[in-house]
């Protein structure tokens, strides 16, 4: 099961059931248990015997597992918090006996393993953190977080590292007793796991910092598998989530402007999403079969820019979808995309496209990585700190879709962008001020400067649509009439 029209449904119509029939005071648990549900309900199947219910496992418990290691120092587990992780153990165990159940009827993509084996796991996992969680509560907490920090980007790199992830599942499949020649790293989709790491990083750095409030665990938990938001994003804030979550037991139920509002968000993504954006996927976007077929450049260009488009309305589709399912949960998800293909420079661009991963990047990367470089005793030119700190900042978000040349070629390509426009900015700012007067001018600019800013964004994707960094290299020449 994935993210698909039916799945649109059911989250679309069970929150409508949830508002209507709910007592208030429920809505918090039941956005917890219903998230928990819905992550093993979305995993898709997978090759490995067991890994598409070990890995929504994982989750969960690594979720946990960070929620303990991002309290506050005098934050003390509480009642509350006992009952949580252990209706998430009892959800787990319950889920395990669709081993029971026919295929057509379950709630997980596969047979789940023998529930007496899930329970002896969870106690046998339980017991095993408690005693390395009271050791490590005697050591530097500073050090700790950086420790896990650094093994949730780890465990990150290998997910998204084809050759690493294969290596990964040709060991697990010889612990299974599969076959290992047909280990993939398809073998290891672990659905959601890209959002996941980077609200885990947020919290664990937030609290190292000492900005993260206090959290429960049924809040931290249910803020990171936010069913409408686990599979595409929005990546939200800790901080402005529990805001909301907090506020669930307070807001009306049936609220009219509400519910209005989320369907008509469902409704401008289904359109996005479903008409749109697979309607360009039938031959008229980019991917390295119809790239090998096209022979003239604006064809190619055509094509370039039907990917351009799909990329947009696909994932903006997602995201309309899931602020408006957000909605009608009483959660309301940060916004994602602000007419991206109507900026003028490469700076509002990125200002407006994926903003919950841009700012996410900001904050986690360009400013601690500038900051730490103007800090350094011989420390470089400012310009050559905006060129290393927006390159840093550029690539790991290419690198986020997937550990790869092409994305790291990508990331490169916007980070170049955003350096020349600053430096550009820099030097031209009294000349643009002056522009003010001159009306004529400055709409000629700023025509000229979108439609440069968008040829720039549309050539980037080549990077992104393609697994090649060698025929990215050839339609980049091909795209101007060179090389056919």
């Amino acid at each position: 099961m994935t993210f698909d029209l039916r799945a649109i449904v059911i989250f679309a119509s069970a929150a409508l059931l949830y508002a209507g029939l709910l007592p208030a005071r429920a809505r918090g648990w039941a956005l917890l248990i219903g998230s928990v549900i819905a992550i093993y309900w979305l995993q898709p199947p997978l090759p490995i015997r067991f890994s598409d219910f070990i890995l929504p496992t994982a989750t969960l418990l690594i979720t946990i597992a960070s929620w303990w290691f991002s309290r506050a120092p005098d934050q003390s587990s509480t009642r509350d918090d006992h009952i949580t992780i252990g209706v998430i153990a009892a959800i787990v165990i319950a889920l395990s006996l669709n081993r029971f159940i026919e295929a057509d009827y379950r709630l997980t993509p596969s047979r789940p393993p023998d529930p007496i084996i899930v329970a002896l796991a969870l106690i046998s996992i339980s017991l095993v953190f408690a005693g390395m969680a009271r050791l490590l509560r005697r050591r530097d907490q500073r050090r700790v977080l950086t420790g896990v920090i650094l093994i949730s980007v780890g465990l990150f790199v290998v997910l998204k590292t084809e050759t690493l992830a294969t290596e990964v599942s040709r060991l697990w499949r010889s612990l299974t007793g599969q076959d290992t020649s047909l280990a993939s790293v398809v073998d290891l989709n672990w659905l959601g796991f890209s959002y996941i790491a980077f609200r885990l990083i947020h919290t664990l750095r937030d609290r190292q910092t000492g900005i993260l409030p206090a959290l429960s665990v049924r809040e931290h938990v249910t803020y990171v598998i936010f069913a409408p938001s686990f599979v595409a994003g929005p990546i939200d804030r800790a901080e402005r989530f529990a805001q909301d979550y907090r506020a669930l037991s307070v807001i009306k139920g049936l609220d009219v402007d509400r519910i209005m509002l989320g369907a008509t968000r469902i409704t401008i993504g289904l359109f996005k999403k479903f008409v749109i954006a697979d309607s360009l996927a039938q031959g008229l976007s980019l991917n390295a079969i119809n790239a090998s077929q096209i022979n003239s450049a604006p064809g190619l260009w055509v094509l370039l820019y039907g990917y351009a488009l799909r990329l947009y309305f696909d994932f903006g589709g997602y995201t309309d979808i899931a602020i408006g399912i957000g909605l009608l949960f009483g959660v309301k998800l940060p916004e994602n995309f602000n007419r991206p293909y109507l900026k003028t420079h490469i700076t509002a661009f990125w200002q407006s496209w994926h903003m919950t991963l841009s700012n996410w990047a900001r904050f986690y990367v360009f400013t601690p990585l500038s900051r730490w470089l103007l800090m350094r005793e011989h420390r470089p030119s400012s310009t050559a700190i905006v060129l290393m700190s927006q390159l840093a900042t550029m690539i790991t978000i290419g690198l986020w879709h997937g550990v790869t040349l092409n994305f790291f070629a990508w990331g490169v390509w916007h980070g170049i962008g955003l350096f020349i426009h600053k430096q550009w900015t820099d030097r031209t700012r009294k000349w643009y001020r002056g522009l003010k007067d001159k009306p004529t001018q400055k709409r000629l600019w700023t025509a000229v400067t979108w439609f440069a800013t968008l040829q720039f964004v549309v050539i980037g994707w080549l990077w992104f649509a393609l697994p090649d960094l060698g025929q990215s290299a050839r339609l980049l020449v091909r795209l101007f009439g060179i090389g056919w």
